[in-house]
């Protein structure tokens, strides 16, 4: 492969100095870090609607209107590009037949893009360097990249080859073969290229998986070819994948979702927060590149819409409901990490005397499904205390948990000068396996929980209710989730668990309700909604709780208007 070696050293023959430059990017001006001669290249002329033109080579790479790489070769008439003044039509793209020496800028940036005459492009990749890495400091393995269709599989292949190229000799690996679809180095290494079909790499032996752009592979085939090839990656193979989110119910975003659940049975964060499918989820939002403010985001959604701008920028899943709590706050709300640990129950915060504290359980059936939850919060700081959740534990030991903590701080409370007897209150939902749960507080003995047992208020006709606890239903859900949203988005309720504030971001708007995301749970922000249902009940006991919870525009309506008055 002597002919090979050297000319892939041919392609620069030329460095330029480049003392104190920049560069026009998308995210301001940036310092280029080289700009070297190329070897001679067929010139190929883009033509837009704008009037811009750009002279290069083939495999120079643009942008498509959704920021997708294009070949300038690739282009037609018709197809949007994106330029400095916003997406544009190509007018025309011809390969003019002359050959002319280029010029390669690398450029010091996170995203690597530039504007060539007013045009974006660009000039490297990281998930290509990181196949390349892996693929020379890694004997004998196979790297198969796979995307939706052949000639985005063959771009990053390219990509690959030209940081091949562009490495020193003392760090390039020998060839043995290198083509558009294949290439092999004399280590035993081997990185191929292919589209994705149910097939894809079935009977190899793949060492790294790389997918690109998986969310856009039509749903049968991404579930088939995933199917086949997790056999091949639970043997120890390691998988990239990277996609522009779509549809919120595909197979990347299974994935995707997958490894955002970090959070194990009991409520603990898993190690090294690897979701529970084994995958740990990295996202890029505008507003982590410089440059991108407000008012850089504003002008783009006028540019490409906000439902594009949102999938392609906010990496957010076309589908997504409206979360109860605002978008904002919830990027505010972080939690933090226990103070102490009781038979799997998280304490967030010691417990106080004089303090008055609230109990919720929301049972279930406790066979591997949906989680049973305990709240614990805490008045009039109106801060989460505590926490527990598991989906194994049957009903008698879900009452018997809520038992324990009742007790818990019940002697805290004794043991640090409490005057008088704590202010306990507790309840839970008596909805389905509720009943269940109000069986197991009978055989144990109510006046052997400590602290006060809070139900459904009496009806003002004076019906009388039909069984303890607090019921919920379509009124009383509404109600709830109002109020939980005025307390949580004002700053008034103080979140502690990073399970729960993980459950109202999937917490989102059905129907006329709100309720979890397809394949989360919310088991925890219904046990929090009992919390606030019971703080909502307490007002009419104690005036005090009943400050905490008013609104400003309760209050507003509760003063007398000032008089209005014109003068002339």
């Amino acid at each position: 492969m002597q002919e090979l070696s050297q000319t892939i050293e041919r392609k620069f023959v030329d460095q330029c100095d480049i003392n104190d430059w920049e560069i026009l990017t998308d995210t301001g001006w940036h310092d280029c870090v080289s700009v070297a001669k190329t070897v001679e290249y067929e010139k190929y002329e883009l033509v837009l609607a704008n009037g811009y033109s750009l002279s290069c080579a083939d495999t120079h790479i643009v942008f498509d209107q959704d920021y997708n790489e294009r070949f300038v070769k690739d282009l037609q008439a018709g197809d949007l590009v994106i330029a400095d003044d916003g997406v544009v039509a190509v007018v025309s793209m011809t390969n003019t037949g002359i050959l002319e020496n280029m010029y390669d800028v690398s450029v010091d940036s996170e995203n690597h893009r530039y504007y060539t005459n007013g045009i974006l492009s660009h000039n490297t990749t990281t998930a290509a360097a990181y196949l390349l890495w892996y693929a020379i400091f890694h004997n004998d393995v196979t790297i198969l990249i796979a995307a939706h269709k052949f000639k985005a599989a063959s771009e990053i292949m390219m990509r690959v080859k030209f940081a091949y190229e562009e490495l020193p000799n003392f760090l390039r690996a020998g060839v043995t073969k290198y083509n558009q679809q294949d290439v092999a180095f004399d280590n035993g290494s081997r990185i191929v290229a292919t589209t994705t079909t149910p097939d894809s790499g079935r009977g190899m032996s793949i060492s790294l998986l790389y997918l690109d752009e998986f969310a856009f592979v039509r749903p049968r085939v991404a579930e088939d070819f995933w199917a086949s090839i997790s056999p091949t990656l639970s043997t120890g193979g390691r998988c990239i994948i990277t996609s522009t989110p779509k549809s919120d119910e595909d197979m990347f975003a299974e994935l995707w979702f997958g490894a955002n659940k970090t959070i194990d049975e009991f409520g603990n964060e898993t190690p090294g927060l690897v979701g529970t499918n084994g995958f740990k989820a990295f996202s890029a939002h505008y507003s982590e590149v410089p440059g991108r403010d407000e008012a850089w985001a504003q002008t783009e959604r006028n540019k490409i819409g906000l439902q594009r701008f949102q999938r392609e920028f906010e990496c957010e899943f076309a589908g997504e409901s409206e979360t109860l709590i605002s978008g904002l706050c919830l990027q505010r709300l972080t939690g933090q990490e226990p103070v102490y640990k009781t038979n799997q129950v998280r304490w967030y915060e010691e417990i106080q005397p004089n303090k008055t504290y609230l109990v919720a359980l929301d049972p279930s059936a406790g066979v591997g499904k949906d989680y049973a939850a305990i709240t614990v919060w805490c008045l009039p700081d109106m801060v989460q205390v505590a926490e527990w959740c598991h989906n194994l534990t049957p009903i008698p030991g879900q009452v018997q948990n809520m038992l324990r903590v009742l007790e818990h701080i019940w002697d805290e409370c004794k043991d640090k000068g409490q005057k008088g007897e704590p202010e306990i209150y507790y309840s839970l939902e008596n909805n389905s396996w509720g009943e269940a749960a109000l069986v197991s507080i009978n055989e144990i003995g109510e006046e052997n929980f400590p602290g006060t047992f809070i139900h459904e208020p009496r009806r003002s006709n004076g019906i009388g209710r039909s069984r303890k606890g607090l019921n919920t239903n379509t009124r009383s859900k509404a109600m709830a989730c109002a109020k939980l949203k005025t307390l949580v988005e004002t700053n008034r309720l103080q979140i502690r668990s990073k399970a729960l504030i993980r459950q109202l971001k999937f917490f989102v708007a059905k129907g006329d309700s709100f309720a979890a995301k397809v394949g989360e749970n919310d088991d925890i922000v219904m046990s929090m909604m009992l919390g606030v249902r019971m703080m909502s009940i307490l007002t009419s006991w104690d005036e005090k709780i009943g400050d905490l919870l008013r609104d400003d525009l309760d209050q507003e309506a509760a003063e007398p208007m000032p008089m209005a008055m014109a003068f002339r």
